[in-house]
């Protein structure tokens, strides 16, 4: 029988602090989200994370993040993978192309608190498989976010989450989770895409108030295998097949699961740059 863990809950007042972290992770993707077009380079979209974050202070949670024996550490910002690159490709000189899928990872730290999210964007006009790709990871993780305000644990959401892709047709990636997220961008519990029993036996975890975790769903075509190229970071999909990723901080409060690297309420969007309150422009996921 599974054993629901115990993990560090937060208070109203810390998730109002990650809030402020997780709206500037939000501005950051939209000023980057302006950017996008072809010919345009992935390092010139990282510098669009980089400025947001000197704006506000903010502390960004992948510049360095993460050396181990012979890997130097992520040098950018901001994890930029286009394709068939799944996660953690590095910012540089290449261009975007009309077809092109760039998925668009980041996170940073105020005030001690962190927020951290992803977002897949199309290039122009793209085929309609990774139209669909798209969509399918993009609503896999707005069900999961649903279903947080109705069913008691994890669990129970992972087999729905991994059923939902399976049945379009589409691999779940599980190589790779979510996971809590609160004063550090990794803390317990992880948080799987898919169901396992032999995993779920010792990491399945209660949803109730003052939980904070990053849902994170990574999607594939025609396969779940991955690889890591020379550089040690970019993990592509063996088929070299294209794939999507997105991702939201999400708190469990008392009226629910809130985004907290959503968009403005009425009330924030007061303080936001003037540039951002054309609702039209934004990008929401």
């Amino acid at each position: 029988m599974n054993q629901s863990i115990k993990r560090e809950l937060r208070s109203p007042r810390e998730i109002r602090k990650m809030r402020a972290a997780g709206l500037i992770v939000w501005q950051a993707h939209q000023a980057a989200a302006q950017l996008l077009r072809p010919g345009v380079t992935t390092r010139e979209i990282n510098q669009a994370y980089r400025d947001t974050f000197k704006q506000f202070d903010a502390r960004p949670l992948f510049l360095g993040y993460g050396a181990r024996p012979g890997v130097p550490p992520f040098p950018p910002e901001t994890c930029i993978s286009v394709n068939e690159e799944v996660v953690h490709g590095i910012p540089g000189p290449r261009q975007l192309v009309e077809g092109d899928i760039v998925s668009l990872d980041t996170g940073c730290r105020l005030s001690g608190w962190c927020g951290d999210a992803a977002v897949t964007h199309a290039i122009g006009e793209i085929s309609p498989e990774s139209r669909r790709l798209m969509e399918v990871t993009n609503g896999v993780l707005n069900l999961a976010i649903d279903l947080m305000s109705q069913e008691s644990h994890w669990s129970e959401i992972s087999k729905q989450m991994e059923s939902y892709v399976v049945d379009a047709g589409f691999f779940v990636v599980e190589e790779m989770v979510g996971h809590g997220i609160g004063r550090e961008l990794h803390e317990p519990p992880q948080v799987p895409n898919y169901y396992n029993e032999l995993t779920m036996e010792s990491g399945d975890f209660d949803l109730k108030p003052g939980v904070v975790i990053a849902v994170e769903p990574m999607v594939n075509i025609g396969t779940k295998d991955l690889e890591t190229l020379d550089d040690g970071w970019t993990v592509v999909t063996r088929n070299r097949k294209n794939s999507a990723h997105f991702e939201h901080t999400i708190a469990i409060t008392k009226d629910g699961p809130v985004r907290l690297t959503g968009p403005p309420s009425e009330a924030e969007l007061k303080d936001l740059p003037e540039w951002l309150h054309d609702k039209s422009k934004w990008v929401i996921w």
